[in-house]
């Protein structure tokens, strides 16, 4: 890894780290927040995936996170959202897919088979993480969380991979993606047209892997600490982009009650980072409890 910045902050330092990633194909950009901590001691890490248009610098510079994180002695990552600089057909044509709006999923396409930032996040991301002497990276004690685009993206990839993240969070998530504009142009781009099939009885969506919602119904992984925050005044959850009410739902339908959600409805708050930093605290205090840390 290279490091491009290392400013001291809170005790700490964020540092701004660039390396080749074998699964995109291409030089990757995260941001790091480094907690001051004792030599060679572990630390619990919380993983930030921000949303549509968004940067690794996004969460780090307007989410106002971590003077709380030094206090608590969490590292947060917050990789970028997407591949940069494939120069695809049509991957700057839309804010909304493509560059910086990857919808962290592993692409099947063939025009957009690179895309493979499920695999990047959940797998290639924290490897690099652990293998480097410097970074006091705990496998054990990992949590996730995001921001619209970023919290569809926490909630499938900790749904996905059962055990891996002690607890997860999000803001304003894009829930129920198959649903909406938003995640059926992007699912299309990167997945491919949704194929139905019948399965035990049952229709099912090729798409239902990548959608929180279906799959908060089905999980039946070790049981999952969940909370989300949802503005009231958020625009993009009055034209129907977000539908926290069928995570809601999909939680519900749970056999077995491993999905535990807590959703909030914040009155009157939109969907910008003034919403996100009002509540920041609350999300890491949250995953503190759950990865061990005294508060």
């Amino acid at each position: 890894m290279e490091c491009l910045q290392c400013v001291k902050h809170h005790g700490g330092h964020v540092l701004k780290l660039r390396h080749t990633s074998q699964v995109l194909g291409c030089a990757m950009q995260f941001t790091l927040f480094l907690p001051p901590q004792p030599p060679a001691i572990s630390v619990p890490t919380l993983i930030w995936l921000s949303g549509l248009t968004c940067t690794e610098d996004n969460f780090a510079q307007k989410a106002g996170a971590f003077r709380t994180a030094a206090r608590l002695g969490l590292m947060v990552v917050c990789p970028d959202t997407s591949p940069r600089g494939l120069q695809l057909p049509g991957e700057t044509d839309s804010w909304s897919f493509g560059e910086g709006a990857s919808f962290y999923v592993d692409a099947t396409t063939p025009t957009y088979a690179r895309y493979q930032m499920a695999s990047y996040v959940a797998r290639e991301l924290p490897a690099l993480l652990a293998a480097h002497p410097q970074i006091p990276y705990d496998a054990a004690r990992v949590s996730i969380s995001g921001h619209s685009m970023g919290g569809h993206g926490a909630l499938v990839l900790s749904l996905r991979h059962p055990g891996q993240f002690q607890s997860v969070s999000a803001f304003a998530p894009i829930a129920n993606p198959m649903q909406c504009a938003w995640g059926r142009t992007a699912f299309e781009g990167y997945l491919g047209t949704e194929k139905m099939t019948s399965r035990d009885g049952r229709t099912q969506s090729s798409w239902a892997v990548w959608d929180a919602s279906e799959l908060a119904a089905v999980y039946s992984g070790p049981p999952l600490a969940v909370l989300v925050d949802q503005g009231t005044a958020d625009n993009f959850y009055a034209d129907g982009q977000l539908r926290p009410q069928a995570l809601k739902d999909g939680a519900a339908r749970n056999p077995e009650g491993r999905f535990n959600l807590q959703l909030r409805m914040q009155e009157g708050y939109d969907h910008s980072y003034y919403f996100v930093s009002t509540f920041i605290e609350e999300h890491l205090l949250f995953h503190a409890k759950h990865l061990g840390i005294a508060v």
